[in-house]
């Protein structure tokens, strides 16, 4: 039984990241999502609040930092943390 090598590996804040480019793996899924390259500020928001969680139905992509807070925000009041 031969074993795959990963491609990807956790960083320190808790996100998959691929090792050949060290891009983040949720930027790469909304990209593909999108059908496009994000743009300069654009924010990828996980709903579910689990980064390991890559899948494209559980991304957003905010236009930037401040409305991506927004809906941090808005979470901690409905659950009580981010």
């Amino acid at each position: 039984m031969s074993r795959r090598k990963s491609k990807a590996y956790t960083d320190n804040k808790g996100y998959k990241r691929y090792k050949n480019s060290n891009k983040p793996v949720h930027r790469h899924v909304a990209e593909r999502k999108l059908g496009r390259k994000l743009e300069r500020g654009e924010v990828v928001h996980h709903k579910n609040r689990d980064k390991q969680d890559n899948r494209r139905s559980n991304l957003w992509v905010f236009r930037n930092q401040k409305k991506h807070n927004k809906a941090h925000r808005r979470d901690k009041k409905r659950y009580g943390r981010w």
